[in-house]
């Protein structure tokens, strides 16, 4: 035992030593060489897509409550679990509208619909907008005196996309406004309302698009039915959950008047200069007004057998009555608006049958409006500013 002591220390230890530094040393230049390789390989790729590459799930780009999303071919974002939105393929057009109501909720044929671009969304996320927007100005000046170049006005409006859409940059407004405008032979005003409406609404911070419903043919025009036809073609672009129905010649003078939806239906040009900045009546619902797309739904639309002028306002008031709602309004002040002058349009004389039919509101809401509209597709405009889509609506029965 004496003999193997020495063996097990002193200097005898030395090559266990050597050998154990020895090893240190060549899994510290293995583990260098790992990181080296690791940062190159990290370099050229895309980093974006480094939480899909690990598992970790993305905060949804379209909702404050925080809910997951999964990212779409097209780069979009949907809350995991809901439904894909249409197609916006521009070789795959949007379906045109049909007769009966499953073919506005269906795809069918088939239509001449380009595709329509929405806003980029980036993967990071991004906090919901304020409940009231801090870049609003208050009133404002509202003329009609100086010529509006459409051209000039989409490059003064570079956050506008084609089609006429707009999403903030910086936050996720939870308001999806589809605003359509029932339209015929008023290019000079669709002018001015592009012209002071769109600053309006990006400083609102709105997520919008701008639909003007063109009727075409010379039939007697029909307001109402080309509401309709806007709600249903605006939702196969979009998941709208907000519908601003506007007259082309109302401007409001304070953007603190938001066009969006709220609670209970809600109605807009409360205070027209043509009627002395006042409510003409309890009941008038007309100009502008924005109603969800539950609400509208729960309403049946809007009466599609008012041709020419008149009625159909009335009509809308009486159908959110019967179906237990209330209108809200802003008050008289921040819901100025201004109108462009003009004479009457042709083809657009006064409706001598509007008292009686609002008399009978009750006994036809519900056979007279989405479930019984009726129209083709003749031609749709992706504009710089909004998108024009060119009906053939009939003509009275």
């Amino acid at each position: 035992m004496r003999f193997r002591e020495p063996l097990l220390g002193g200097s005898a230890a030395m090559p266990g030593a050597s050998l154990q530094r020895a090893c240190r040393l060549l899994v510290a230049v293995c583990a260098l060489h790992l990181g080296v390789t690791l940062v190159y390989y990290l370099a050229g790729r895309d980093l974006s897509r480094l939480p899909y590459l690990v598992g970790i799930p993305t905060p949804l780009q379209g909702g404050s409550n925080g809910a997951l999303a999964v990212r779409q071919p097209s780069g979009e974002l949907r809350p995991r679990g809901a439904a894909p939105p249409p197609s916006l393929d521009a070789s795959e057009p949007r379906p045109s509208p049909q007769s009966s109501p499953d073919a506005d909720s269906h795809p069918g044929p088939t239509s001449n619909l380009t595709s329509a671009p929405l806003p980029p969304i980036t993967a990071l996320s991004l906090p919901a907008c304020p409940e009231e927007s801090p870049l609003l100005v208050g009133p404002m000046l509202i003329e009609f005196n100086v010529p509006v170049d459409l051209t000039l006005l989409a490059k003064q409006n570079p956050e506008v996309k084609v089609g006429g859409r707009f999403a903030p940059k910086d936050c996720i407004s939870p308001h999806k406004v589809a605003i359509i405008i029932p339209f015929r032979n008023r290019q000079e005003h669709l002018k001015y309302w592009l012209y002071y409406l769109h600053p309006i609404l990006q400083r609102q911070q709105l997520d919008y698009g701008i639909y003007v419903i063109n009727q075409g043919g010379d039939s007697m025009f029909n307001r109402a039915k080309l509401l309709n036809v806007g709600f249903q073609e605006a939702l196969k672009d979009y998941d709208y959950n907000c519908f601003v129905f506007s007259d082309v010649d109302l401007i409001p003078m304070d953007d603190r008047n938001t066009y969006r939806c709220f609670s209970q239906p809600r109605h807009i040009s409360v205070a027209m200069d043509k009627f002395g900045f006042s409510l003409p009546y309890v009941q008038y619902f007309g100009g502008v007004s924005a109603l969800s797309k539950q609400q509208f739904l729960t309403i049946n639309g809007f009466p599609n057998n008012y041709w020419g002028w008149g009625g159909e306002d009335d009509d809308i008031f009486n159908r959110l009555v019967f179906r237990g709602m209330s209108i809200s309004r802003p008050n008289a002040v921040v819901g100025k608006c201004r109108m462009i002058r003009h004479s009457r349009d042709k083809k657009n004389e006064p409706n001598p049958q509007r008292f009686d039919r609002i008399a009978h509101t009750k006994e036809t809401m519900l056979s007279d409006g989405l479930n019984t509209l009726t129209y083709k597709v003749l031609d749709v405009e992706r504009n710089p500013l909004y998108t024009k889509i060119t009906v053939d609506v009939g003509t009275p029965s």
